[in-house]
């Protein structure tokens, strides 16, 4: 077979594992979160957020930390700085096209106006962290390595905030689909709900690694720079799980799940790789990653303002993509 198309045939079967995968994950950690009491808004933005971006994490951490040259660091942090960028623009775009196609709503009324509230907080969280971490990327001191203890302090605290909002989010109506390892029990015990969704995250985390590793090949047939692959393709590889997952949650009408996902992965993003950057890099940020960052800036300032006035909508959300599409042709253009 030829290499080229054995490496997309893996590509798709990986991502159609992954797909399955999230199947019984978002499925799973609804159970679970129904179990330990967490609101409905904190099981999108902690329980699933945290499992999914795992492969993310995984990636900058691996890079930064046992890569044996400049080039494997640089693709870390780029890594850093691409997830971001991928969820505030295709992320959020998956969201409004699956919208589409399943004719599904947003929100209206108060109930709009409280979770559209809640999720302007959460992007006025991601911007106020968003704007240091770009800012330490263009200065050099010797403290700096220090400060990546302050971002999970950050995230920590954006943690405790979530989980304390408990059960007092107000439900999508929607009721859950039977645990998929016990389809005929009305409810599932809590032991059987935490093994469904750590299998799926398992198998969502290593299908994760074989998806980006057949990037990483792909890339060199296709004559792609490696620092090119890191910041441009290799984290649409790796934010696949939540993309899946809001299109999972928007088919069955959990629309703010979906959302909340998004939102708490953009949070773990914004943070946790980044202090892995700080511990082992000097996070000095290129041209290239300086424009990715200014780019996902402006994405979540537009949504942070559309979630505040409650002005958020279908073509909003799908036009995200379009912020995407142009930090790659300013890549090309600029050569950076």
């Amino acid at each position: 077979m030829d290499p080229l198309v054995q490496t997309f045939a893996f590509l798709l079967g990986s991502a159609a594992l992954i797909y399955f995968a999230c199947e019984f994950f978002v499925n799973g950690v609804e159970w679970v979160g129904r179990k330990f009491a967490v609101g409905e808004k904190a099981t999108g933005t902690i329980l699933a957020a945290f499992g999914t971006a795992l492969p993310e994490s995984v990636v900058t951490f691996v890079a930064v930390a046992f890569g044996g040259s400049q080039a494997q660091k640089a693709i870390g942090i780029g890594a850093a700085l691409g997830g971001p960028l991928v969820l505030a623009t295709i992320a959020y775009a998956v969201v409004g096209w699956s919208l589409y196609l399943t004719q599904r709503q947003l929100p209206t009324g108060e109930v709009a106006y409280t979770d559209f509230a809640k999720l302007s907080r959460d992007q006025t969280w991601f911007a106020a962290i968003f704007v240091v971490k770009l800012g330490l990327g263009l200065v050099l001191f010797a403290f700096k390595p220090w400060l990546g203890i302050a971002f999970l302090a950050a995230y920590a605290v954006y943690f405790w905030k979530e989980m304390r909002g408990g059960d007092d989010d107000n439900s999508e109506g929607v009721e859950l689909e039977p645990l998929k390892f016990a389809p005929k029990a009305a409810t599932p015990s809590t032991m059987i709900a935490v093994l469904q969704t750590v299998v799926a995250l398992v198998v969502i985390f290593f299908a994760s690694r074989f998806f980006v590793s057949q990037i990483d090949v792909l890339g060199p047939m296709l004559g792609i720079k490696p620092q090119l692959l890191a910041l441009l393709i290799s984290p649409i590889a790796t934010e696949l799980p939540e993309t899946l997952n809001a299109i999972i949650w928007i088919r069955q009408g959990k629309v703010r799940l979906a959302l909340a996902n998004i939102s708490g992965a953009m949070m773990i993003q914004a943070t946790v790789p980044t202090a892995f950057g700080l511990f082992f890099t000097p996070w000095l940020l290129d041209r290239s990653l300086v424009l990715a960052g200014v780019v996902t800036l402006a994405a979540v300032i537009i949504l942070l303002l559309a979630f505040r006035t409650g002005r958020v909508s279908k073509a909003l959300l799908s036009s995200m993509a379009v912020g995407y599409g142009m930090f790659a042709v300013l890549l090309v253009i600029l050569r950076l």
